[in-house]
């Protein structure tokens, strides 16, 4: 399953900040169930959100040269309102520390002008060849992969 909250790059200085969107849609599965009568978009996906932008800033500022990137912690996590179908969440990621094998966030998420999120957070990044020798083939797909999905955020 290929799942990917964010649906456009508005903003990027590379290895310093990110600007992102995710447009919430009532058509989004998750929705039905969070909540029947009062739809809002969960606040483990708006960290993800938060964490998903940031890697592309990895991505970009390392010439996508780790194929996995995953999140290493989390702190002082705040939300504060509640972002419903039909909004346009705004997330806003700087770097304040960017190494080859791991990377640390602020990210604050905006829902018109409200903050509605806020966050520092640490990825760790891997590639596959770290993994196991033999995925060069399938490193280079999932490097592709990304590029390819990069280009289509940032247009």
């Amino acid at each position: 399953m290929n799942f990917g909250l964010i649906d456009r790059i508005i903003e990027l200085t590379r290895s310093e900040r990110i600007v992102a969107v995710k447009a919430t849609s009532l058509a989004e599965e998750y929705l039905a169930d969070h909540f029947p009568t009062f739809p809002v978009l969960p606040g483990v996906l708006m960290l993800q959100g938060l964490v998903e932008a940031a890697t592309w800033l990895v991505r970009d500022a390392l010439d996508f040269s780790p194929s996995v990137i995953l999140l290493r912690q989390a702190k002082n996590v705040t939300y504060k309102d509640f972002v419903r179908p039909g909004n346009l969440l705004t997330l806003t990621v700087t770097c304040r520390r960017m190494g080859r094998g791991d990377s640390d966030f602020d990210g604050v998420g905006h829902c018109n002008q409200d903050e509605v999120v806020r966050a520092r957070f640490g990825l760790t990044h891997l590639s596959l060849g770290q993994l196991q020798d033999a995925s060069t083939p399938v490193g280079q797909r999932l490097m592709e992969g990304a590029r390819a999905r990069f280009t289509l955020l940032r247009r």
